[in-house]
């Protein structure tokens, strides 16, 4: 066998990459049947909710505030449009947008490689890298896909948002290519409007997406006369369409770093155990760029770690959430080079079998996946150990909790609670346009306190309209009443007088 080749008769061993990605694909299809909730699920899914009560005016999807929200995305809105529509229930439209999301992803991959290698195998080897070529300790963020994260964050707009920047590279390439400045001037516009829907969908894949582009475009060497000012206004065109998205002011976001800087710290850590598989895309991107100082993936990898090294220098904890910048070039040229046609049989050879023993490496540690489809108790006992278990979530108190009702409930199920339609006083995830989110915070604090009067306690549920308390058992506090107990020790009070 010589790397992934054809064969004039019969399978050929090009088949075998489809093969595989084509079952870790059917795995997640799985997964979004029963879609896993740890992380922003409960967010995403209250946006959508917020929205198929309101398209036009939401007010904000975690608190009864009446301020924008980034999480209105050209994305989310789609889907409370749908919820709206339909009547159907926020996780059926969740998983509905899951599959959505991966099948935009899956096609952006295929034309963004296609615009790199005509390898019938190259596209399916990439996707397999995208998820799998990572490292041994897995971990779960969005922007980030990883089996692992991706099993938890497919139905986030970042999947979506992802996908698009790959359709995106893959129309820059082709727009840019030498001779192919000609006209266009409509597809250059929709280039940019493309640009502003990732921004708006997920700021974060926005900037990966923007390092990506620029990549693109100079390493396709384009004939600056034909292509410069369609360029331009490729950008002025995504530029007023962000400027003009009514549902938040996305340049406000500017100033939104500060309060993120902390939960983003751990993104700069334990790289050994999270990304040395990616060494064999380093060593890929070094063949490339001795081949071609201007390899757009080079250039896109070289961005990428620009900006995440000036995180690491400057403090700027949440600039790691450009590592994708990095990862996504290394992981590509991976794929690419180990299906490479040109290469003599035996180099290639190597590179597939390297690459091959990296995957299976990389599918062992992302292992505990198979637990979102079958459960813990069907796994043997090595591969449960990597299984993270999902959250339970509070639908045990929808009989008698209604939409936009308030709920008083510290900072856990404060972020699943809204994916129900209830309000809580403090919102579970930082909130740059809320003026008064500190305060809403030291009021759940105060309440919850060990320390504090049934007065005061009184005092903070009428200032914030709270029908219930969700805490756990036997607080005995003055103008609550027991109604209902869930999971680990959870109760439900309904606030009388």
């Amino acid at each position: 066998m010589a790397g992934w080749s054809r064969s004039e008769s019969g399978p050929s061993t090009a088949d075998v990459p489809w093969a595989a990605a084509v079952l870790v694909l059917f795995l997640l299809l799985l997964v979004v049947v029963r879609l896993p909730w740890a992380g922003d699920l409960g967010l995403h899914a209250a946006t959508v909710e917020r929205l198929r009560h309101s398209l036009a005016d939401p007010g904000n999807p975690l608190v009864d505030a009446d301020t924008p929200s980034p999480y209105y995305s050209p994305w989310t809105v789609v889907l409370g449009a749908v919820a709206k529509v339909s009547g159907a229930p926020v996780f059926v439209v969740l998983r509905c947008g899951a599959l959505a999301g991966l099948a935009v992803l899956v096609t952006g991959v295929w034309r963004y490689v296609r615009t790199l290698s005509a390898h019938r195998a190259a596209p399916a080897v990439v996707l397999l890298c995208l998820l799998l070529l990572w490292g041994t300790d897995a971990f779960a963020w969005s922007g980030f896909v990883g089996l692992n994260s991706l099993a938890l964050t497919v139905a986030y707009p970042s999947v979506v948002a992802l996908g698009l920047s790959f359709h995106l590279w893959a129309g820059l390439a082709s727009a840019a290519a030498p001779g192919a400045g000609r006209g266009g001037w409509a597809r250059w516009a929709g280039l940019g409007v493309l640009w502003a829907v990732v921004l708006l969908c997920h700021q974060f894949t926005g900037v990966v997406a923007s390092l990506g582009a620029v990549a693109t475009v100079v390493g396709a060497r384009p004939v600056w006369r034909a292509v410069g000012l369609r360029l331009v206004a490729a950008v002025i065109v995504g530029t007023a369409v962000v400027w003009a998205w009514p549902y938040y002011d996305f340049f406000a976001l500017a100033g939104a770093g500060g309060g993120l800087e902390a939960v983003h710290r751990p993104l700069y850590r334990g790289w050994g155990g999270r990304y040395w598989l990616l060494l064999l895309g380093l060593v890929a991107l070094g063949a490339r760029w001795r081949r071609d100082r201007r390899d757009a993936l080079v250039l896109f990898f070289l961005l990428g770690a620009v900006v995440v090294g000036a995180g690491w220098v400057s403090g700027h904890w949440s600039w790691g959430r450009a590592l994708p910048a990095a990862l996504i070039p290394a992981q590509v040229a991976a794929g690419v080079e180990a299906s490479a046609a040109g290469r003599r049989r035996v180099v290639r050879a190597g590179w597939a079998g390297a690459l091959g023993c990296a995957l299976v490496v990389g599918a062992w540690a992302q292992s505990g996946t198979l637990g979102y489809v079958v459960g813990r108790g069907v796994l043997p006992g090595v591969i449960a150990g990597k299984y993270r278990e999902p959250w339970e979530g509070y639908h045990w108190i929808t009989p008698w909790v209604r939409y936009g009702d308030v709920v008083m409930a510290r900072t856990f199920p404060a972020r699943q609670i809204p994916a129900y339609g209830a309000y809580t006083v403090a919102p579970g995830y930082p909130d740059f346009f809320l003026p008064d989110e500190r305060a809403r915070g030291v009021a759940v604090r105060r309440y919850f306190a060990a320390g504090a009067g049934a007065g005061e306690r009184v005092g903070i549920l009428r200032e914030y309209g709270v029908r219930w308390v969700v805490d756990g058992v036997g607080r005995g506090w003055e103008g609550v009443r027991e109604v209902a107990r869930g999971p680990r020790g959870q109760v439900l009070y309904e606030v009388v007088g």
